[in-house]
Formats: structure tokens, C-alpha cells, sequence
């Protein structure tokens, strides 16, 4: 009997032959560059180094986009957006040790926002590997144990031929939702070895659905459909499994107000009478949330940000829709839905009844009604202004990458994404410098669209290198620097719990004159002319930089 599967596995003719002709001088990292080739990527990301030198010599013989940043967490930021931007895997090629090290804090915030990262790293030679102790450069005990706790999957290659098979599982790994980073590790003569393995072509490594069990969204449906006030919690996993379409219908077929968090921002259009927009750290959107009897809350696992600080303590009945299995009830006990956020969504709108409330819309509106008159009696008018400004300036579908910063706090809650998949922030994590390296990743990905990147002063001193990066490569990134002389809200923090702050005030260069160093036009601006200087920016071809000097304050939270 002769199943499917043994068709694709069989080889065509022209395959034979190239299989046992490959071509000479052919090495481990060939064989890297052709597996990746194999899967569909197109651009690989990384910093060489001396264990790693194999697989970048194999880039030139290969039709693979190198982008090469300056530090190692940044280029595993641009890998992060690019995956974020495309949903595809990106490859971030890096060296052993400190070259390999240096990506962590990239890495888990690509692991905490499920941006699909394809880490492979290069190893000590095989013999001197599980000892610590043989005097190799860069030499780890264990390197693969600092990735284990912060990637989805780890793989091990120890000969070339399990380079492809290696590479295959960790790309379909990548891709699997949740979506997530994973590392492969090559030791160094595995690189540099002639190979006779047969040249890599197409490469098998669909992801697994993470479909739901039809029963649990019956179920769902059925409390959905009969719910009196149903009420909806979007998070990140909704713009990961681009189920934004999914969801606005399931919303209006029910007539439930939405709530997108800071992951999911963009996932429901901010002006639709439903939506509830992003107001979660408000005591007023956190009582509405609590008040609904029946929760949907899809994507996300309620975390820190999501639930107010873990105030939130909802009444009604809780369904949870989430691809990561470990955050299925781990804040909130409910009907638990193990599954991406738009097959269940798929399912959920096949089934559910329509129901009409027209209170639901009148309710959404005396909701942001008293968040508003909340946020105008601390008389934050600069920072309403700013953050208007950067929304005038930036293009409807151009995407925006925020660092840890004032603003982007500020964005988190009010700024309006008004693309599903265009506004990122590395809340997940809390990683500083994210921003720039980020948006530079987006713009390799699409080089149509004008990028923004939103840094404070000292997360922008993460970055300032990648600034020869932007140039080299002549990438459409405008980058908004907000000097207020330190780390903005750390000072905020401290002096709210302290008295004064300690460690956050920062001698910084003149921003303006170091981009014009590097080849790149920068302005220095007003919250007066911010509008103006930074959608000229934006126009630009290639790289800019705008520096606004401001001291913004944070609006008061409402835990209570």
C-alpha cells in the first residue's frame, strides 16, 4: 500500500543525480546556509566570531541576505521584529561564549512576545566539549544550559549530518505555537569539515497546528451565547496568529467589548464602539473587566501589565484561549482552551449564536469617559501632546518599535495602533534597547514603509552603535530619542518609594551631532515642532534621528 507520505519522501531524478554529485569543497557550513535555503528563509541576521567563522564564509556562496548589527543582543533584536513583522523564522547566526551569551536578553523577550527566533550558535571544537577546563577561546561548561531556561528548544549537533535534521526541527519548533525563539549549536571543526552529505534542498518542517478540542469550544460558545455581559481580553497571541479579523467578527457577533492588552495592541480597532482600547492599568476598565459573567480572554496569560498587577479578580465565568500551555489557568482558574488564538476563534465563531445588547456600546463609553477625566485632572497635557504628535507624524501602516521608556509607557495604554501587528514594545521582557535594533529588523523586512523607533536617552545609549548599521545599510528607520537626562522612570519610581532617586541621572552626548558622525541627519526638536520634524523625518529615504528634549511624567495609576 503506498500512503502519501512515501511520494514526498521518494526523490525526483534531478535529485538523485545531485545527491551523488555534490559539488567539491563543500563544508558544515554549507550545509547550514542550504538547510536554511531549503525552508524558505531569505535574510539571516548575527556578528561573526572566531568558532563561527564557517557558516559565514558559506554566505557567500549562498543567495542568503546577511544583516550584520554590532552587538549581539541588538542583532537578536532585529532578528525578534523581523520574525514579528513576517511570522516567519528568523535566523540569528552568532559565535560560542561571550559572542553567544550576549543575545540573552534578546532572546527572552523574543520568547516572552512569541517572536520566532532561529538562534544557532557555534561550539568549541567536538573534542574538547562537556569539560570546561581544556583553555578553548570563549570556552563554556556548558553553553547550550544559559539557552534552556529562555528558548522553546534546544538542539545539539555533534556531525554534519545532523546538521539539516537539526535545523528542520528547530525551525518547526520556531513556528509551533506559541511561537518562540530556539537554539542549535555546531561545534567549530563541524563547520570547518569538508563534507561529502549530499546537497540540502527542500527541507520538511511544516509547524504542528495547535488546534482546540471541539468540545471545550462548544462549550465556550455555548456561555458566550448566553452570557449577559460578555466581555473580551485580546492579548499578543490574537497579532501573532493574525486572528485580528477573527476577532472583531466574534465581537460583533455577540456584541462584547473588547480589551486589547499591551501585547495586543492593534488587535481590535481603537475607535470601534466596542472597544475598551487599552486602559488596563485603570481601576475602571479593571472593575468593568470584573463585573462581565462570562471572560473571554484570548492570548494572553494575564499577567503582571495585563491584570493591573494582579489586582484584577474576575467574578464570572473565565475561558482562556492560549498556544503556551504553561500560561492555560496559570493566573485565573476557567474553561482552559489549549489552542492558537485563531483556530479557536475559527471555531468559536462557527458556533456561537448571535446575541445583541445595544448597552454594550453605551457601557464602553461611560468606561473611557471616566478614564478620561481621570487622565485630565493630573494635567499631563505635554505628554498628551507628544504622544498625539508621533501619531499625526506616523503613517497609518508603518510599524513602531518602543523602548522601555516614558512614552512608551504612555503608548502602551493610549497610543492608537491602527494596523493590527504595527505597534511593538519590549514590555514582555523589560529589556532596555530594544527599540532601534528592533526597527531596524522591520525595515529589513519591509523596506517600503518608513519605521519609527522610540527610545529614552539612556536606553538609546544601548543602542547608538547600530546607528553605523542603519547607514551601512541605508535602511528607512527614524529614530525619536526623548532626552530627559536619565533613566526617566527608575527616577519616577524612586522618588515615589524613596523620597529621591539614586543611579538615574546620566551624562549623555549631544544625540544630533553624534548621528551626524555617522552619516545620519538628525534635528534637534520641540514638543511644538514635533509633529512637523518628525513626519519630514519619516519621509526621508534611508536613516534619520530626532531628538526631543522633555521631561514627561507617568499618569497615576489606579491599582485600588
Amino acid at each position: 500500500m503506498t500512503h502519501d507520505h512515501d511520494l514526498v519522501l521518494r526523490p525526483t531524478a534531478a535529485q538523485t543525480e545531485a545527491a551523488l554529485n555534490p559539488p567539491a569543497g563543500r563544508n558544515g557550513g554549507d550545509l547550514v546556509v542550504e538547510t536554511l535555503q531549503g525552508l524558505g528563509a531569505t535574510t539571516v541576521f548575527g556578528l561573526p566570531g572566531q568558532h563561527a567563522l564557517g557558516m559565514f564564509d558559506a554566505l557567500r556562496r549562498s543567495s542568503l541576505t546577511y544583516v550584520g548589527l554590532r552587538v549581539e543582543n541588538n542583532a537578536g533584536f532585529a532578528a525578534d521584529a523581523y520574525g514579528r513583522v513576517t511570522g516567519e523564522a528568523a535566523p540569528l547566526l552568532l559565535s560560542t561564549g561571550p559572542g553567544a551569551l550576549m543575545s540573552l536578553a534578546a532572546l527572552q523577550e523574543a520568547a516572552a512576545a512569541s517572536a520566532p527566533v532561529l538562534a544557532i550558535g557555534s561550539q568549541i571544537p567536538v573534542a574538547g566539549l562537556g569539560g570546561g577546563r581544556h583553555g578553548y577561546l570563549h570556552e563554556l561548561r556548558d553553553q547550550q544550559a544559559s539557552f534552556r531556561d529562555i528558548v522553546k528548544s534546544v538542539h545539539t549537533v555533534r556531525t554534519a549530518s545532523q546538521i539539516p535534521s537539526a535545523i528542520a526541527a528547530a525551525w518547526e519548533s520556531a513556528l509551533t505555537a506559541p511561537h518562540g525563539p530556539v537554539w542549535v549549536e555546531i561545534p567549530q571543526d563541524v563547520l570547518l569539515a569538508e563534507t561529502a552529505v549530499p546537497v540540502v534542498t527542500a527541507v520538511d518542517a511544516t509547524p504542528e497546528d495547535v488546534v482546540p478540542r471541539p468540545e471545550l469550544t462548544a462549550v465556550a460558545a455555548h456561555l458566550l451565547s448566553t452570557a449577559e455581559r460578555p466581555v473580551i481580553i485580546a492579548g499578543g497571541g490574537v497579532v501573532r496568529s493574525d486572528a485580528s479579523g477573527k476577532l472583531r467578527a466574534l465581537a460583533e457577533k455577540i456584541d462584547a467589548p473588547v480589551v486589547t492588552t499591551f501585547g495586543g495592541k492593534g488587535a481590535f480597532p481603537w475607535e470601534h464602539p466596542l472597544s475598551l482600547q487599552s486602559w488596563l492599568e485603570d481601576r475602571r476598565t479593571t472593575d468593568f473587566l470584573e463585573s462581565a459573567d462570562v471572560l473571554l480572554v484570548v492570548g494572553s496569560g494575564l499577567g503582571e501589565l495585563s491584570s493591573n498587577y494582579h489586582t484584577f479578580a474576575p467574578r464570572g465565568r473565565v475561558i482562556q484561549i492560549e498556544a503556551d500551555l504553561g500560561k492555560l489557568e496559570s493566573n485565573h482558574a476557567g474553561l482552559g482552551i489549549h489552542a492558537d488564538a485563531r483556530l479557536a476563534l475559527s471555531a468559536l465563531l462557527e458556533t456561537v449564536e448571535d446575541r445583541r445588547d445595544p448597552s454594550a456600546a453605551d457601557a464602553v463609553r461611560e468606561v473611557l469617559a471616566a478614564v478620561r477625566a481621570r487622565i485630565d485632572s493630573q494635567e499631563l497635557t505635554l505628554e498628551q501632546q507628544v504622544l498625539a504628535s508621533v501619531r499625526e507624524a506616523l503613517p497609518d501602516d508603518s510599524p513602531s518599535f518602543w523602548d522601555m521608556t516614558i512614552l512608551a509607557y504612555w503608548a502602551w495604554s493610549a497610543f492608537d495602533a491602527r494596523r493590527p501587528n504595527t505597534m511593538h514594545s519590549a514590555q514582555g521582557a523589560g529589556g532596555l534597547g530594544y527599540g532601534f535594533p528592533a526597527a531596524l529588523g522591520a525595515a529589513v523586512a519591509d523596506p517600503t514603509r518608513p519605521v519609527l523607533a522610540v527610545s529614552g536617552d539612556g536606553g538609546a545609549m544601548y543602542s547608538i552603535a547600530e546607528l553605523a548599521t542603519a547607514r551601512q545599510y541605508d535602511l528607512p528607520v527614524t529614530w525619536l530619542i526623548v532626552d530627559d537626562g536619565g533613566y526617566g522612570i527608575l527616577r519616577e519610581y524612586m522618588t515615589d518609594a524613596f523620597g529621591q532617586a539614586t543611579a538615574t541621572e546620566l551624562a549623555r552626548p549631544d544625540f544630533v551631532a553624534l548621528a551626524e558622525s555617522f552619516g545620519v541627519p538628525a534635528t534637534r526638536t520641540s514638543p511644538e515642532t514635533l509633529s512637523e520634524d518628525l513626519a519630514k523625518a519619516l519621509a526621508q529615504p534611508g536613516p534619520s534621528v530626532v531628538v526631543l528634549p522633555a521631561l514627561l511624567r507617568m499618569f497615576a495609576p489606579t491599582h485600588l
